[in-house]
């Protein structure tokens, strides 16, 4: 089973990591992470860990540091492939950087535009 977690549930478990960090409290990182899957997610996961999803969450937060956001995405997707689900992030960085470069080069193409339209004028 693949499961691809968007870009928008990949932010708020960074947000919420960072904030267990910070904060030494990882309730609130637990139910954001549970929140990024979708119901019929949870329920396969479940289904083959043989266990209620929000336990195993509480288990593999144990495991971890607690210092690094990354260690967390690391811990969380080999726990998951243990069982045989392979999960994959949207990355939050790349997607910015997408979005930037259109809107820069939407950017240029208007000035361009605007550039080639200012001799002409100036020429009458």
């Amino acid at each position: 089973m693949e499961i691809v977690l968007d870009k928008r549930a990949v932010k708020q478990i960074r947000l919420s990591a960072q904030d267990a960090i910070e904060e030494g409290d990882t309730e609130t990182l637990r139910d954001d992470i549970l929140d990024s899957f979708s119901e019929d997610q949870v329920e396969e996961i479940e289904r083959r860990i043989d266990t209620d999803f929000y336990d195993f969450l509480g288990d593999t937060l144990e495991e971890w540091s607690g210092e690094d956001v990354e260690e967390l995405f690391d811990l969380l997707e080999s726990q998951l492939a243990d069982v045989g689900v392979e999960v994959k992030y949207e990355t939050v960085e790349t997607g910015e950087e997408e979005d930037d470069a259109a809107d820069f080069d939407d950017e240029d193409d208007d000035d361009d535009v605007d550039a080639d339209e200012e001799p002409l004028d100036e020429d009458d």
